[in-house]
């Protein structure tokens, strides 16, 4: 096609305005197809621009102070000197001691884990922490009380002014914490916030030996700006006493990466609706075209040229996607007010609902591009309609036998570079982009070759047996001018969509269930080691069944193949550590890796294990490799190096393997041992876990404490045995796991909800599409009823015709979505979550059967004008 010139431009907007006047009515489909997508990308992205505004604006709130340190063991020597010279040049500082703890309403005799906080005054420096009665926090240091969550409240049966017992002491509830800057909400689910000051903490006697204990302190300088360098300037203290720094700017930094990739997830999906409604654009320019037929033969006989034509409609699709996108931006920048309230509970800032500009622009811009790229491929078609159709009204088609046209292979391309750059806009990363982009490809070429094989089996299926009416609606889905790929892509990549989402949320929960008898219901923590007879002998008086008892020893790596720690994790990850291991040589017998020479993991070389001893494997575990220690035997291999055995997730990053040394630190003691086994964890399973295992005899003389799995027999008995524990012993916390499982259902489905909110612009889309499809062929649906009517066919026959090929279509995309869904929840159950993985058929039926009777219902209402013709029409045009 020749150029054209831009003069020559001009004259062509009068035109097609003039020339869309008698069909605006009929571009109102294509108008609406771009409208849903928009409006959920808009929506995505305005959510997306307010939460990085959100924390932007609240980063040294999330925080509480200029400056944060946090280690799971007491504050080291010089962390203390670092905050003793702060406090002497008078600076700020607060410290907030947190551990989990049982909490006792004596009044109610109800008991429920709490997350407690023993703060000192001062804390937080930046932020609110809002209660209920209002101004209750400063009251907090002014006695024994206590500020609880409100789910405390209602967990206990409690009430302000009750006496709440944590530990061996008792607080009086002041009021409900309200607003927590920083805190997510759902977590009161698992473990209310309970806040207590910190001076009565030592009353409490809740911190002993082996309790898990988060050590916090809180500075605030009189120049925020000296954090990051006071942070940077100590940091490799900070790395040597294990203590966690952070600052204002680190945690909006953090935060930010975070909660962007969360934005660009949900504008992801948002982007689905759109890829669709393109799809929908396609569909109903081609529909729209097939009526311009004549006018476009017209137009060529009066001089018009092909290029002339194409920019004609082109500009008439530009205007209508510049309205759809317009009127999408309206409804997006409305439902963006949705998102919030309903991850208001899952995020860590308040989010602010105000009007982003730039995602206003983006969208309108988005949707104009493709509706423009989605329109030109039917458009390209333009050029091989001869002028002799304004003439004769049946005109012999052009011989097929031409070379590839060019002009059509480089539509294809300009629309496959849209997608895909679109894709990776959103995913604001090329691998990820273009892993998405691949996924839509997959998924749209799967529903392509399912719409193809079904108009295959449609067309040999043995039909005689059928009704007439039947027979004529499944002939339809292969006849020439069928929309069935078009249909199944659309609806059939929402259902996939939401089947999806479904299938995962249901396989994540299903290995938490604990209804069967042979799981327990309760997790009892912190048992000190002359307590766990005593909580076992309270347990059995109430009927609670101990399922699973196991000691933990805390412990940390010395030497890995006799390597120390301190060189395979150097503090400074980034130097070359003199002696690391890839420079330096090993002795004779010695290895420093495993085979592949790689520096182990930074995390799992580093971090504090608790272990257990034991002599028998337990039902969520397999051994993979090696052998198991025979049961009462003496703990040492043939050669006198005790026995150890690893799971494999943390073998592959500790990069060992059978027959590999490991020095332990058992609380200064060290203890060599030799790899032996190594298993595969259940991790799933809501039970006593470990990465190390040792024989028996390695570890009993070691302090440790005890876990018990214990199940209780009925709602009633779980409520008896958390009170009587915990008035008895008052430092053992008790976990209910039904609570725990509730909770994660609860979050889970709130993520669910989000995503499925999502989808439900992606299936809007796709029933926009079908409707498309059914105005796309309107006309040979006209003649076919005309003619059936002039054969004697009565309109309850032809309504058959029609309701028989919509629900083929909509048990077609159903049924094809569904089972692409099957295969995607499958690959994400093994290979992401590495969870089994069951198909729920009942709920996946009714999403078919919903989808299905939708789709009849709306390809029937489009159709109505098919009954508005008489058979003398048929005579008169021929």
């Amino acid at each position: 096609m020749k150029a054209l010139r831009p003069k020559a431009v001009r004259p062509l907007f009068a035109l097609a305005w003039r020339e869309s006047r008698f069909a605006r009515r009929r571009l109102l489909l294509f108008l609406s197809s771009i409208t849903l997508g928009v409006a959920a990308l808009v929506a995505t992205q305005s959510f997306a621009a307010n939460l990085l505004a959100g924390v932007r604006d609240q980063a040294r709130a999330l925080v509480g102070a200029d400056v944060s340190l946090s280690s799971n063991r007491a504050l080291g020597p010089k962390t203390e000197a670092l905050l003793d010279s702060l406090r002497r040049a008078r600076v700020p500082v607060a410290r907030v001691t947190a551990f989990a703890s049982m909490a006792l309403v004596e009044r109610t005799g109800a008991a429920r884990l709490a997350q407690v906080r023993a703060v000192e005054p001062g804390y937080p420096y930046y932020g609110e922490i809002v209660t209920a009665p209002a101004g209750r926090y400063p009251q907090l240091q002014s006695g024994r009380n206590v500020l609880v969550d409100p789910a405390m409240l209602t967990a206990l049966d409690a009430r302000v002014g009750d006496e709440l017992r944590l530990g061996e002491s008792s607080f009086t509830i002041i009021g409900t914490l309200e607003k927590v800057p920083g805190a997510v909400g759902v977590g009161a689910l698992f473990a209310p916030r309970v806040y207590i000051p910190a001076r009565y903490l030592a009353e409490t006697k809740l911190v002993q030996t082996g309790s898990r204990v988060d050590y916090e302190a809180y500075v605030r300088l009189a120049n925020p700006a000296a954090a990051d360098p006071l942070v940077e300037g100590y940091r490799p203290i900070f790395r040597a006493e294990r203590v966690s720094a952070n600052t204002a700017s680190e945690q909006q930094a953090d935060m930010a990466e975070a909660l962007g990739n969360l934005g660009s997830f949900l504008a992801l999906i948002g982007t689905f609706a759109l890829l669709l409604g393109g799809i929908g654009v396609a569909s109903a320019m081609s529909a729209y075209m097939a009526q311009k037929r004549d006018t476009v033969a017209t137009l060529r006989c009066l001089g018009a040229t092909a290029p002339q034509v194409i920019v004609i409609y082109l500009l008439q699709a530009g205007a209508m996607g510049l309205i759809g996108a317009a009127a999408g931006t309206a409804i997006g920048v409305s439902v963006q007010w949705v998102l919030p309230r309903l991850l208001a509970d899952l995020l860590p800032v308040d989010v602010e609902t105000a009007v982003s500009l730039p995602a206003v622009a983006m969208g309108i811009g988005i949707g104009v591009w493709i509706a423009v790229a989605f329109a030109l491929l039917p458009l390209l078609g333009t050029r091989r309609i001869s002028p002799l159709e304004a003439i004769r009204r049946r005109v012999e088609a052009e011989p097929t036998r031409r070379r590839r046209d060019p002009w059509t292979f480089g539509g294809w391309l300009l629309l496959a570079a849209s997608i895909v750059a679109l894709v990776m806009f959103q995913a604001q990363d090329i691998r990820t982009g273009l892993g998405f982009a691949a996924g839509i490809a997959l998924t749209l070429a799967a529903l392509w070759l399912s719409a193809w094989g079904m108009t295959k089996l449609a067309r040999r299926a043995p039909t005689r047996a059928l009704p007439y009416p039947a027979r004529q609606g499944v002939a339809n889905l292969y006849r020439p001018g069928n929309q069935t790929a078009v249909v199944v892509l659309a609806l059939g990549f929402g259902v996939w969509l939401l089947a999806t989402v479904y299938l995962v949320q249901r396989n994540l929960l299903a290995p938490l269930a604990i209804n069967a008898e042979s799981q327990g219901n309760l997790l009892l923590f912190d048992i000190q080691a002359d307590q766990e007879q005593g909580v076992a002998g309270e347990l059995g008086r109430s009927g609670t069944r101990v399922m699973q008892r196991a000691p933990i020893v805390p412990m940390r790596i010395h030497a890995i193949n006799g390597v120390p720690a301190s060189q395979l994790a150097p503090d400074d990850p980034d130097a070359d550590a003199e002696g690391a291991p890839e420079q330096r040589r090993p002795r004779q017998g010695e290895r420093l890796t495993s085979s592949d020479g790689d520096r182990p993991e930074r995390w799992a070389v580093r971090r504090e294990y608790r272990s257990t001893f034991r002599d028998e494997l337990i039902r969520s575990e397999e051994v993979l490799e090696g052998r198991w220690w025979k049961p009462g035997a003496g703990g040492a291999d043939g050669s006198g190096v005790a026995e150890v055995s690893m799971d494999i997730a943390v073998a592959e990053d500790l990069k060992i393997e059978l027959g590999d040394t490991i020095t332990w630190d058992v609380q200064g003691v060290r203890i060599p041992t030799r790899v032996t086994s190594i298993r595969e964890v259940d991790w799933g399973r809501l039970e006593p876990n470990f990465f190390a295992v040792f024989p028996t005899a390695v570890l009993q003389g070691a302090p440790h404490t005890w876990v018990m799995l214990a199940r209780a027999p009925s709602t009633d008995a779980r409520s008896a045995v958390q009170r009587d524990v915990v008035r008895r012993f008052s430092n053992v916390a008790v976990l209910d796991l039904t609570s725990i499982q509730a909770a994660i259902d609860e979050v889970l489905g709130r993520v669910a909800a989000v995503i499925r909110f999502l989808a439900g612009f992606s299936v809007a889309t796709g029933f926009i599409v079908l409707l498309g499809a059914v105005l796309a062929g309107r006309l040979q649906r006209i003649r076919e009823s005309v003619l059936l009517r002039t054969l004697g066919a009565t309109r309850r026959q032809i309504a058959g015709v029609l309701l028989a090929e919509y629900l083929a279509l909509g048990l077609l995309a159903s049924a094809a979505g569904t089972v692409l869904a099957i295969g995607a929840g499958w690959a994400l159950a093994r290979w992401l979550f590495e969870t089994d993985f069951a198909v729920p058929v009942l709920p996946l039926l009714w999403l078919s059967l919903g989808v299905t009777a939708i789709s009849a219902t709306v390809g029937m209402l489009a159709s109505r004008e098919v009954f508005r013709h008489t058979p003398l029409e048929a005579l008169r045009e021929e």
